[in-house]
């Protein structure tokens, strides 16, 4: 917690003088009680106080004061709000590779479920779009709060030659500026979300992409999907298609993303859910300051019905 207008606290000096003024009002009192030296005289003009309880009312009140000036400097803290709306594209490798059988039943296969998913937990006010890309890339579906045609395009997706995970970026980002252009200068934030197994092997170079990316303030998120051990049968051949993590991470670290290494289906749905998150909420500092005063109010309440009830007046 912090607050906005520190310099206000300085108001809470004000309680250790109150107190001290309590005290010596409280002993002055004793001392005056003392000074009949008639015990039945006393006993009229004096009475038996309820103890402890006499001191509740004045402490409650100093706790009140206390509750008051917080609020008045004005505190906040940080808190997780949802975004209004924004755009995300999803862009996926449908190279060959993504025939592997490392993850079951193959790896495209499974970056298909982990999509789906992801959908069920994006807010529905976002706009989603989906992006294919092997040699070449294709965009799918433009960017949609419309889930149905999503689904359909993921379902849709089919297998292509070499990678061109450049030309993916790319795509994307040509998506994303063409659905803001309806926004004008208000168009909400984007996000890529980029899938892939394997090595950069046509198209522009990632790192063109990413320079492009990071000049439009879109950070890439990585993901890295598959296991070392993967493997392909190409014309009769079995060949290994070992995932490759190292230009994925650099290409989220140039564009502000994150990048995630996903070796089965449940750890690709964790990496969406860590997304989702991240994407749908931001952190903002609000103020609290509603609290304090709330919480003085009633204090002060309590402190009005405890000397009633205690003292028949209001302290």
């Amino acid at each position: 917690m912090s607050f906005l207008d520190p310099v206000r606290l300085l108001l809470l000096l004000a309680l250790p003088v109150l107190i001290a003024a309590y005290v010596v009002t409280q002993v002055r009192r004793g001392r005056y009680a003392v000074r009949f030296t008639n015990l039945a005289l006393l006993d009229k003009v004096a009475p038996a106080r309820p103890g402890w309880r006499r001191h509740l009312p004045a402490a409650a009140f100093l706790l009140m004061l206390g509750l008051f000036v917080t609020g008045f400097a004005r505190p906040a803290a940080d808190m997780r709000v949802p975004r209004e709306q924004a755009t995300i594209m999803l862009a996926v490798d449908v190279s060959h590779s993504m025939e592997a059988t490392d993850v079951q039943p193959n790896r495209l296969e499974g970056a298909k479920r982990a999509a789906r998913t992801f959908l069920e937990q994006v807010p529905g006010r976002f706009n989603v779009g989906l992006v294919s890309f092997s040699g070449t890339a294709a965009v799918v579906v433009p960017p949609t709060t419309d889930r149905q045609a999503m689904i359909t395009g993921i379902e849709g997706l089919r297998l292509g030659p070499r990678t061109g995970i450049g030309e993916g970026v790319i795509a994307s980002l040509d998506a994303i500026a063409g659905f803001g252009v309806q926004f004008g200068g208000e168009a909400p934030p984007a996000r890529i979300v980029l899938l892939s197994d394997g090595t950069n092997t046509a198209g522009r170079d990632p790192e063109e992409a990413a320079r492009r990316a990071a000049q439009v303030r879109v950070p890439v998120s990585t993901i890295a999907y598959g296991t070392p051990e993967g493997t392909m049968f190409q014309n009769g051949n079995l060949i290994p298609v070992p995932v490759d993590g190292p230009a994925l991470r650099r290409l989220a670290q140039d564009t502000g993303g994150r990048h995630y290494q996903a070796a089965s289906g449940d750890e690709l749905r964790g990496v969406y859910e860590d997304i989702g998150s991240s994407i749908g909420y931001r952190t903002e500092q609000r103020e609290i300051w509603v609290w304090f005063i709330g919480a003085g109010l009633l204090l002060s309440c309590a402190v009005a019905a405890g000397s009633l009830l205690w003292f028949s007046r209001l302290p």
